[in-house]
C-alpha cells in the first residue's frame, strides 16, 4: 500500500511537473507581451479604472424633471398665431441611431434572435467576446468589445440598408422625399450639418450611412460633438479614443468593404471638440440643454442638422423637450438601429436671456426605420 501511495505521489508531482513546463512559457510569453504593448495597457487599465468609478458613482440616469416647455411655449405660438413678433427659432433636427453594437451583440436579444436563442447563446457568446477582449489587450491595440463597443457585423449590414435606402430615390411621399434630398445633400436642397457622438458605433453609422454624400463632398466633416455621448453608466458608452485625436477603425470596421472607415475617421471626421469622456458630475439632462445651446450657436449656421446618436439619449430627448401631455411613441420605445426620425426644435429665449426649448410635436416624422 505504501509503494502505490508513493507511485500516486510521483503522478501527482509528475503532472505538477507537466503543467508547470508548460505554463512557464506561457506565461513568460503573456508577460513579454505585455510589457511590448506596455502603453496600451497603461492606457486600458486607466479605461478600466474610469468604467469602474463611472458605473458605481455618475448619475449620467439622474436628474430633476423639468419644467414643462410648453407651460413657456404656449403663451409665446399663440401670439405667433396673431401675427406678433417673436424671439421664436426653429431648427430641423433628424435624429439617427447607430447600428447595432458588439455590446448589443452579447447583452441584448435585439428583434434578429428569439429570447430562447439569446438565452442559449448568451454564456458562450460571453466567453467569445472576454477571450476576445483578452486577445486584444496581449496584442496591443487601442480597441475593445465592451468599451466604446463598435458597429457589429449586423450593425454594419444595417448601415448597409440605411446607405441603399438614401441612395434610392424612393421615399413615400413628397414630405419624406424632401427630408432624404437634404439627408443626400442634393443640390437643390437646403444645406445641412452633420454632428455626432464620439462613440465608435455612431460615427461608423454616420460615416458607413452617408458614405455617398460624404464621397461627394471631400470637403465635409461630421462634426464631433461631447454633448451626444450616450446616456448611461455601462462602459459601451465611455469613449476610448483620447481627446482631439482620430478616431480608429474597429476591427470589424476594418474588414468591412462598405467603406475605407479609416480614411474617412482621418479625413472627414472633426474631432477638434472632442474633449474626451463625459465626466463623473455630468447628467443626461446637462448634456441635451449643451446640445441645443450648440445647434443654435452661430457655430451651425445650418437650419437642418443631422445626429448620429444613441437610443437613450434620443428617448431622454423626446421626454425632455416634447409637451408632457403628448403620448408619443419617441417617449417610451427606442428608435430601431439605423433609424432616422425628423422633428423641428423650436427656441424661445426669455428676456432673462435663458432659453427654452421645445419640440414641435407636429413635426416628429419617421424617415426611415421607426421605433420599437
Amino acid at each position: 500500500s505504501h509503494l502505490n501511495q508513493y507511485r500516486r505521489m510521483g503522478s501527482i508531482f509528475g503532472s505538477f511537473s507537466f503543467l508547470s513546463a508548460f505554463l512557464r512559457p506561457a506565461i513568460i510569453l503573456v508577460c513579454g507581451m505585455l510589457l511590448f504593448n506596455l502603453p496600451t495597457l497603461v492606457y486600458k487599465i486607466g479605461m478600466f479604472l474610469r468604467g469602474i468609478l463611472y458605473f458605481f458613482f455618475c448619475n449620467d440616469k439622474s436628474w430633476k424633471k423639468p419644467q414643462d416647455p410648453m407651460i413657456v411655449m404656449e403663451p409665446i405660438l399663440e401670439k405667433e398665431k396673431t401675427g406678433e413678433e417673436q424671439k421664436l427659432e426653429r431648427k430641423t433636427i433628424y435624429l439617427c441611431r447607430h447600428g447595432e453594437s458588439t455590446w448589443n451583440d452579447t447583452f441584448n436579444k435585439g428583434s434578429h434572435r428569439s429570447a430562447a436563442a439569446f438565452a442559449i447563446g448568451f454564456v458562450p457568446g460571453l466567453i467569445k467576446s472576454l477571450l476576445f477582449e483578452l486577445y486584444l489587450i496581449l496584442s496591443g491595440k487601442l480597441d475593445s468589445w465592451f468599451y466604446d463597443s463598435p458597429a457589429s457585423h449586423l450593425g454594419l449590414d444595417q448601415v448597409k440598408d440605411l446607405s441603399g435606402f438614401l441612395k434610392s430615390s424612393k421615399a413615400r411621399n413628397d414630405a419624406i422625399a424632401e427630408h432624404v434630398a437634404i439627408l443626400k445633400a442634393s443640390p437643390e436642397s437646403p444645406p445641412s450639418k452633420l454632428l455626432c457622438s464620439s462613440l465608435r458605433r455612431a460615427v461608423s453609422t454616420m460615416a458607413g450611412g452617408f458614405k455617398d454624400r460624404l464621397s461627394r463632398r471631400p470637403q465635409e466633416k461630421i462634426l464631433i460633438i461631447p454633448s451626444l455621448q450616450e446616456i448611461s453608466r455601462n462602459p459601451d458608452t465611455l469613449s476610448i479614443t483620447p481627446a482631439h485625436t482620430p478616431i480608429q477603425a474597429s476591427w470589424i470596421d476594418k474588414t468591412s468593404n462598405l467603406c475605407d472607415f479609416q480614411s474617412t475617421f482621418f479625413h472627414q471626421v472633426d474631432m477638434s471638440l472632442h474633449a474626451g469622456n463625459k465626466p463623473l458630475n455630468t447628467n443626461g439632462l446637462k448634456r441635451m440643454r449643451e446640445f441645443c445651446d450648440f445647434v443654435f450657436s452661430p457655430s451651425v449656421k445650418e437650419d437642418h442638422v443631422i445626429v448620429g446618436g444613441h437610443s437613450i439619449w434620443f428617448r431622454a430627448f423626446f421626454n425632455a423637450f416634447l409637451p408632457y401631455k403628448e403620448e408619443h411613441v419617441g417617449k417610451k420605445k427606442k428608435i430601431v438601429n439605423c433609424g432616422i426620425v425628423a422633428l423641428t426644435l423650436i427656441k424661445y429665449t426669455r428676456p432673462s436671456g435663458q432659453p427654452t426649448y421645445m419640440i414641435d410635436p407636429k413635426s416628429v416624422e419617421v424617415v426611415y426605420g421607426g421605433f420599437h
